[in-house]
């Protein structure tokens, strides 16, 4: 497999490539790049480029004061997927959460991204909770892995 350069987005260009592949693969949940810019300061974001070429981005949300719970989310762009590109990110992510504390560790997939939830399941997270949020019409799915 083709090695992966995964960075922090710690200037403008990548910040903008994280809020890209996010917002293809989220698109009811778009972000603005102060949304990123803010995000940036809370949770641990990374983007990963197979030479100069864009295929993904991670979030690892940190657990919080009351719940040893992190939240890690790998996203790849559809022309990336089934080259061990989600798996790279996935290993990585649950280690930083891992690192961070977490003693258990959720996931986040909107429920039209089939791709997304396949590899979730394929990787031990079960479905714990379906819901939309208020205002909204996207369903999203949490899992947690067993």
């Amino acid at each position: 497999m083709p090695t992966l350069r995964i960075e922090q987005p710690d200037n403008e260009a990548r910040l903008k490539d994280w809020q890209d592949v996010h917002n293809v693969i989220v698109p009811p949940a778009a972000m603005s790049l102060d949304d990123v810019r803010e995000r940036v300061r809370r949770n641990h974001l990374e983007v990963a480029y197979l030479g100069d070429v864009l295929v993904g981005c991670t979030t690892v949300r940190p657990p919080t004061d009351d719940t040893a719970t992190a939240t890690v989310i790998a996203r790849v762009l559809a022309e990336h997927r089934g080259q061990g590109f989600g798996e790279e990110l996935y290993v990585r992510g649950l280690k930083q959460a891992r690192e961070l504390g977490a003693e258990a560790i959720e996931t986040v997939v909107l429920a039209a991204n089939e791709d997304g939830l396949r590899f979730a399941r394929k990787h031990g997270f079960i479905e714990i909770e379906r819901y939309v949020l208020p205002g909204e019409t996207a369903e999203w799915v949490d899992l947690r892995l067993a």
